[in-house]
This record gives C-alpha cells, sequence and structure tokens, in this order.
C-alpha cells in the first residue's frame, strides 16, 4: 500500500511539473503582458516549489520508513534538496537581477533553473520506469 502511495505520488509530482512547465508558464506570457505576467509567475513559482517540496518530502519519508535506500531514494532525496535550493535561493536571485536589470546574469541564473527543473523530471521518470 504504501508503495502505491510512491508510485502516485511521484506520477502526480511529475504530472505538475510536466503541467507547469508546457501550459502554465508559456501561457502566462502568451496571455499577459509583461506586468501581469511577472507579478502572477512571482506570486506562482514560490507555490510550485512549495508544493513540489512537500510532495517529494513526503515520498523520501515515505521511502525510508521502507528502508529502501536504493536509487529511488536518492534520487528523490535530490529532487527534493534540488526543490528547496530553487525557491529559497535560486528564485529569489532570479528576481534581483531581473529588478535590477542584469539580463546576463538573469538568464543564466533562469536557464539554471530551467535545467535543474528538466534534472528533476528525468529522475522522476527514472524513478517511475524502475
Amino acid at each position: 500500500m504504501i508503495e502505491q502511495g510512491i508510485l502516485y505520488l511521484t506520477s502526480i509530482l511529475l504530472g505538475i511539473m510536466l503541467f507547469f512547465s508546457f501550459v502554465v508558464a508559456p501561457s502566462t506570457f502568451k496571455l499577459l503582458n509583461e506586468k501581469y505576467a511577472r507579478k502572477f509567475i512571482r506570486g506562482i513559482f514560490p507555490l510550485y516549489y512549495l508544493l513540489n517540496l512537500g510532495i517529494s518530502l513526503i515520498v523520501v519519508i515515505l521511502i525510508a520508513y521502507l528502508s529502501d535506500f536504493s536509487h529511488k531514494f536518492y534520487l528523490m532525496l535530490s529532487i527534493c534538496i534540488l526543490f528547496f535550493i530553487s525557491n529559497f535561493f535560486l528564485m529569489p536571485m532570479i528576481n534581483k537581477f531581473k529588478d535590477e536589470g542584469k539580463e546576463k546574469n538573469f538568464k543564466v541564473s533562469h536557464f539554471v533553473s530551467v535545467a535543474i527543473n528538466f534534472v528533476q523530471m528525468i529522475f522522476l521518470i527514472i524513478i517511475l520506469i524502475k
């Protein structure tokens, strides 16, 4: 039963990430002007990261409860840590660079956040197929 919960939560996490990455974020900049898009993104990203951090932390705890310290545990722990870093360190840095007009720094840090998100999705797929 716990294994099934881990599978469901991992699938939900991947679904949230895919929907946000390929529907919510691109649609925001297509449908809203820059002022409102920026305000929306700055409001929703912390929620996105915190929700995903919470789900991934629950999965880490469940896997640890089962004493399954296989690749699944370490991949999910990495996903969890990356959500923490993205929310509490990377996102504020990205916002600061944008506010200060440091476009090069903004683009690099934004690319890092996209790369992290992509790596997390790959890790989730690995967890689900093995």
